[in-house]
Formats: structure tokens, C-alpha cells, sequence
């Protein structure tokens, strides 16, 4: 296989930065170890045209390449007489790749490329967790993942252990009512560059939807059956909230869709609003039968009409 690397990434030597970093693209995505598992050619093959796109994408190395002052490695031709070669392009090229996790020191593929591959798991091979935290892409030093988290671990918030691409596990505290997508920042928590710099680890929350629980703000919503019964004669039922079970009194002669606000029963300070909903008896036995028809009969009673309609 050649060395050259604008063989390897098949361009001609006066290609521009844009053609060069397009034709390195395309050729990560089509040979990337994610896409290719346990396809060593594949995995030997990404290496080689990162290693090539490492080279042409530094201005000075290229230019010193193009001029055989270094090698396609970026090691000097003549180790006598041009100096320091940038000693941290080949510090750097010994240190990027560990284990399965490949990156380069400033472009990177974007995990929207493998979007109608892996859906929502951007680079899930890294890294295992029981939390389903997944380590998807890193930008220099800087690490990222996603987080699964339940609706009320979101709205109360808890202490998560998730595993780093290092094989370190960290504790993470998700405050109170954290929105879906918002991303919690760990300083000095990414890799390790050559040159000593720390990155962060940034993890990004995905919140599971809850069944009955609805958010807007830090306000919930649900909706709650209710008898015939209850709705004409009034009641006390109980009602589920993030923070436990409270009863709601349902007065006499209560419509489907009433709404109800438990105050401060949200999130933080949000309130919750329960709507209610009537609900039929499975059977209509012929006592409430019986009994619904002689009230029809000597009642008037036409909600149409007194909501305005025919």
C-alpha cells in the first residue's frame, strides 16, 4: 500500500484544504472501525488515511513534505539538518490512538454522518455502562457522552455513576429539573495530550418520557380517570405526584376535563395540574340503566344547548 498521502487520501499534490478535507471525509466514513467491527484491513486502512489527512491538513507539515524536508510520518529526511520538525506532530501521532477510540487533534467526523447508523449512539462500542452512557465523539482533549436518565431521576435529581473511556468510573450529580439535551460540564475529566493539557468530559442528559407524567417548565401534567359516580356525587381520590401520592377533591357535578393545580407539587417551586377524565363502567348493568333512563325522561338536560349548539 503507498505511503504517499495524497495517494492514500487520492488527491493530486496542488489539492485544496477543502478538497483535501472532503476526500478525507468521505474516506473515514466508508473505513471507520464503528462501521467496520472486527475488520482489521478496515481498521488498518482508517489509521493510514488519518495518519495522511493529519499530515496535509497542517499547513507547515505539507508544505514541508511537499518540500522532502520529512517523511510522510513527519520525521525529518535529514535528521542532521533542519531542526525540530514539530517534534509534537509525531508526539502526537504515538499518543492519538488508544484502544478503539480513534480522534484527531482538531477535525473530526461528524457523529451526524453515522446518524442513520447508530440513531442516538454515536460510537457505542466505547466505554460500557449500565447507565447507557456512550462516549460518541471527542474534540481535542475533550470528551462527550450521552446520559439515559428516568423522568423523575430528571425532575428530583440523583447521583449517576458512569464509566470513562479510561475505564474510570466518575460520580455525577444531576441537579433538580435538568432539561432534556442539557449537557453537565466535568473539568479536567477528558484525555490527556502529549503537551499535558487536560480536557473536559461533557455529558449530555437524554430524559426516558415518563407514562403519565408531562412536563412544561418545571410545571407537570397529568391526566386522571374518574367515575360517573364520582363526577356527579363528588369524591376524594388520589392522585400520583413526583413527590408522592396527595388526594384531590373532586367536587359534586365535576366535567370531564376539569382541570386542578396542586401547588408547588412540580418541580422546584412548578405546580402540578390534573385534568380530569370521565370514564364509563365496563358493563352497563340494567339498574344504572334503568335508573339513567327515567331520569332522561323526566329531565331536559341537552349539554348542546347549553354550550351553545343545535
Amino acid at each position: 500500500m503507498t505511503k504517499n498521502p495524497y495517494d492514500i487520501l487520492g488527491v493530486n499534490k496542488t489539492a485544496t484544504d477543502k478538497e483535501i478535507k472532503s476526500a478525507y471525509r468521505k474516506l473515514a466514513k466508508k473505513y471507520h472501525p464503528d462501521l467496520n467491527p472486527n475488520d482489521k484491513a478496515s481498521t488498518d486502512k482508517f489509521k493510514s488515511i488519518s495518519s495522511a489527512y493529519d499530515l496535509l491538513k497542517d499547513k507547515e507539515l505539507r508544505a514541508s513534505f511537499d518540500r522532502g524536508e520529512i517523511d510522510e510520518q513527519g520525521n525529518p529526511n535529514n535528521p542532521y539538518g533542519g531542526g525540530n520538525e514539530r517534534q509534537y506532530y509525531r508526539d502526537f501521532k504515538q499518543g492519538q490512538n488508544s484502544g478503539d477510540r480513534y480522534y484527531h487533534s482538531e477535525e473530526q467526523i461528524n457523529p451526524e454522518d453515522f446518524a442513520d447508523i447508530f440513531g442516538s449512539m454515536f460510537g457505542g462500542r466505547a466505554g460500557g455502562s449500565t447507565n447507557k452512557n456512550h462516549f460518541y465523539h471527542q474534540q481535542n482533549a475533550d470528551v462527550h457522552y450521552k446520559l439515559d436518565i428516568s423522568f423523575m431521576e430528571s425532575a428530583l435529581g440523583i447521583e449517576k455513576q458512569v464509566t470513562m473511556p479510561d475505564g474510570n468510573s466518575l460520580k455525577i450529580k444531576i441537579p433538580e429539573g435538568i432539561k432534556n439535551g442539557q449537557k453537565l460540564r466535568l473539568k479536567g475529566k477528558g484525555h490527556k495530550l502529549p503537551n499535558g493539557q487536560l480536557g473536559n468530559a461533557y455529558i449530555e442528559v437524554n430524559i426516558i418520557p415518563h407514562k403519565i407524567f408531562k412536563r412544561d417548565g418545571n410545571d407537570i401534567y397529568t391526566s386522571v380517570p374518574i367515575a360517573i359516580h364520582e363526577a356527579i356525587l363528588g369524591a376524594s381520590i388520589e392522585v400520583q405526584t413526583i413527590h408522592g401520592s396527595v388526594n384531590v377533591k373532586i367536587p359534586k357535578k365535576t366535567d370531564s376535563g376539569k382541570r386542578f393545580r396542586l401547588k408547588g407539587k412540580g418541580i422546584k417551586s412548578g405546580n402540578h395540574y390534573v385534568d380530569v377524565k370521565i370514564v364509563m363502567p365496563e358493563k352497563i348493568d340494567d339498574e344504572l340503566e334503568k335508573s339513567i333512563t327515567n331520569w332522561a325522561k323526566n329531565h331536559s338536560y341537552n349539554p348542546r344547548k347549553i354550550n351553545g349548539g343545535a
